[in-house]
């Protein structure tokens, strides 16, 4: 199964919608999963026109991302992985062990709030934060993150947009 991870779109404030190139990469997903900082629920159902879509809340999120379905915290399965979502995962330091604790059954466990695009594995656990397709901060690139599930193993990659 392929994944779209999305995190601080932030539309429209930091764009009118999501750039081509992120229309692009997520066109054949079968599930979107966005890590919160939508800022407007209008962008969330034009990705359900793509793929059903999970949302957690971020902290510029309105009220309305909330009535639209997102909660503080996402966690289901996929084929056979447990996948665990929030916006904001705290500091660098400490993370692997501060998001084991908080899902510890999770396999994967995405976040955003940082626009750090980030891929890293830590034992049994992949962090992943998809950065930001339309606000990349102190990123070096605009991007989004496609997560592979198959035969009860996750994996990541990120892809950076033009």
């Amino acid at each position: 199964m392929l994944i779209a991870v999305l995190g601080d779109t932030h539309v429209p404030y930091r764009a009118k919608t999501l750039p081509v190139e992120a229309w692009r990469a997520i066109s054949d997903v079968e599930l979107i999963l966005h890590t919160g900082d939508v800022a407007d629920p209008a962008l969330l159902d034009e990705l359900s026109e793509i793929a059903p879509v999970r949302c957690a809340v971020g902290n510029v999120d309105p009220v309305s991302v909330r009535e639209w379905g997102a909660t503080d915290t996402v966690e289901l399965e996929v084929g056979g992985v447990r996948v665990a979502m929030l916006h904001d995962s705290g500091s660098a330091a400490g993370r692997p062990g501060r998001l084991r604790r908080a899902f510890p059954d999770a396999q994967v466990v995405c976040f955003g709030h940082s626009h750090m695009p980030l891929v890293e594995q830590h034992d049994d656990l992949l962090l992943l934060n998809p950065g930001s397709p339309t606000d990349r901060r102190r990123a070096p690139t605009f991007t989004v993150a496609l997560l592979e599930i198959a035969d009860g193993r996750a994996a990541a990659r990120l892809v950076e947009l033009d």
